[in-house]
């Protein structure tokens, strides 16, 4: 139930609700709005009575919420959600595109690839320092070193970095360096994880897994924010098909129904969809057409070379005609 407080209600009329809440075993949540305050409630199994709340003094109504995800549902919080970042906002009428390598190698490396897409329009730099892979034998990234790496890309080029926390412990070595704690597909309903991200303070960048639904997509959201953090992006990343001339196919028609469904941003991952470094750029096309918030995009200066996802790599003068060519759809979605 979302209930919805007038707009002169009182921190302490306020403060009533949140008790009345409680009393009933359950846990408020308080939603700000840009003209009054909303209260979320959480916990409850079924149904809950709209005269509980009526006769309460700043009370102006009690919406039930249909939806099983209450705190993402774009019931309970009808504007959208912008992240701020720094300087940088995803969500708002801003494309924000994330780029960089699939894996940190090395200094150079990073710093390489960093400037050529900070130049072509790239606000945050994407790489993993730590890498849950198919295979035990390939390579599990630079770990701790890797960090280091980014975080000196980070004072050198001055983008944001955004990279992945595969397990607790790892999450609370990222939480110190990146500027987005990116959760992989393979860990969408790794459900102790979600919690924990939900107890950072930092924005979470949430793929959807392989095989996930867009309800499952949205639970696992909700685990997250569950936990009071409110700061989600959505990554559409391709689910898996039967289909083999890409490495996933990618579901475009995800973005529109995320954002009737939820508040929150959703961004589009090309490079995992496709798999295929010419399918990368119209895939790109196709998620600003359709009015995603942004992409987050893989791009190697020696592709051949990489220790993981080289075929699916822009090279840095792909990715600058990539950033040509979304310009105009970007902002026809709008």
């Amino acid at each position: 139930m979302l209930i919805v407080m007038q707009k002169d209600a009182t921190p302490e009329q306020i403060d009533r609700i949140n008790e009345e809440i409680k009393k009933l075993g359950l846990t408020p949540v308080a939603i700000p709005g840009s003209e009054r305050i909303a209260i979320g409630i959480i916990g409850n199994d079924g149904p809950l009575d709209p005269e509980l709340f009526f006769g309460l003094d700043g009370v102006k109504d009690a919406i039930p919420v249909s939806k099983p995800y209450k705190l993402v549902s774009r019931e309970v919080k009808p504007e959208n959600t912008v992240i701020q970042i720094g300087d940088v906002t995803i969500g708002g009428s801003d494309f924000t595109v994330i780029a960089g390598p699939c894996a940190v190698e090395s200094l150079e490396q990073c710093l390489t690839i960093a400037r050529a897409v900070k130049k072509a329009g790239a606000r945050l730099f994407r790489g993993g320092a730590f890498k849950p892979r198919t295979s035990p034998y390939s390579f599990q990234g630079l770990e701790d070193k890797g960090l280091d790496i980014l975080d000196q890309v980070r004072k050198e080029t001055g983008l944001l970095i955004v990279t992945e926390a595969i397990d607790h412990d790892v999450l609370a070595v990222v939480e110190k360096v990146a500027d987005v704690i990116q959760i992989g597909a393979r860990n969408m309903q790794n459900f102790s994880l979600l919690k924990r991200a939900g107890k950072s303070s930092k924005p979470i960048l949430l793929k959807r897994g392989m095989s996930a639904t867009i309800e499952e997509l949205l639970m696992a959201a909700e685990y997250i924010m569950a936990e009071g953090n409110h700061q989600i992006i959505l990554c559409e990343r391709g689910v898996r098909t039967f289909a083999d001339h890409s490495r996933n196919t990618l579901d475009l028609s995800a973005i529109p129904a995320v954002k009737i469904l939820s508040h929150l941003p959703i961004i589009v991952d090309p490079s995992h969809a496709a798999g295929k470094r010419d399918q990368v750029i119209p895939l790109s096309r196709g998620a600003a057409a359709v009015g995603a918030h942004g992409l987050i995009v893989e791009v190697h200066h020696d592709p051949k070379h990489a220790l993981s996802d080289g075929p699916q790599s822009l090279y840095p003068e792909q990715f600058e005609e990539l950033m040509r060519s979304i310009k105009i759809l970007s902002s026809l979605a709008r």
